[in-house]
């Protein structure tokens, strides 16, 4: 069943967001993380992506007494990411309660370290690809690569990847709808992997939409905060839509 994922952004211990990726466009939307992740449980979520802002800028975690309060506060699995580096940091973040942990940067620079990671924690690892215009972009969104983000989608898929989050930069942060056709692409590039929809939600119709794009679900972050997205109206919708058949059925 296709997935309604809410985020949770942190920087210096708040919860914010920003547009494209652009520290100086934070806007904070509350200084409570493990309460906004009881809200977003309450209203249905099966799962709540946290990301630590800090930690992809900086190259190594730094919101991890965060992160294990969140997963304390809440039943439902927390999947992480942002500056996981070391396969030390990876075992420090499922240490502090992340069910899944989400590698970027270093699976660009070092696709071995995928593997070694693979190896040692299965498919409690998943991969971030951050694009714009179709290339990655890495270390928090500050640097654009050479590398093609269906080419890396291949690749990470070839050593054994099942779980890859796609986020269209963009589109990030500007609620002026997904990119539903590159989310479809990306989709189509890597049969048999979940690919998670991430960037440009701003209603509960571009909802609707990524779930017919073969993804297997989306974050939604900005949409939720600002009230475009009713969290648990969207969540209800779609459930009801599915058990219809006429979206996201599996």
């Amino acid at each position: 069943m296709f997935e309604v994922i809410p985020a949770i952004d942190l920087q210096g211990g708040r919860c914010v967001r920003l547009i494209q990726g652009d520290f100086d466009t934070a806007t904070v939307y509350g200084d409570d993380p493990p309460g906004i992740a009881r809200r977003w449980e309450a209203a249905g979520a099966s799962t709540i992506h946290v990301v630590d802002l800090d930690g992809a800028k900086a190259g190594g975690p730094r919101q991890l007494e965060v992160v294990a309060e969140i997963a304390r506060a809440v039943q439902v699995p927390v999947q992480f990411g942002g500056g996981m580096r070391t396969l030390e940091d990876v075992e420090a973040a499922l240490a502090a309660g992340a069910q899944r942990i989400i590698i970027g940067t270093r699976a660009i620079e070092d696709p071995t370290f995928v593997e070694e990671a693979l190896a040692r924690f299965g498919e409690r690892i998943g991969i971030g690809i951050d694009a714009r215009d179709g290339r990655v972009a890495v270390r928090g969104w500050v640097e654009v690569s050479d590398v093609n983000a269906l080419d890396l989608a291949r690749s990470m898929s070839e050593r054994g990847v099942k779980t890859i989050v796609y986020t269209d930069i963009a589109r990030d942060g500007m609620l002026a709808g997904p990119n539903v056709e590159a989310m479809r692409r990306m989709a189509e590039a890597v049969p048999g992997v979940a690919v998670i929809a991430s960037g440009g939600v701003a209603a509960p119709g571009d909802i609707l939409e990524l779930a017919s794009s073969g993804t297997v679900g989306v974050i939604v972050g900005k949409a939720i905060y600002t009230g475009n997205v009713d969290l648990a109206e969207a969540i209800r919708t779609l459930a009801a839509r599915q058990v219809e058949g006429s979206v996201g059925a599996c």
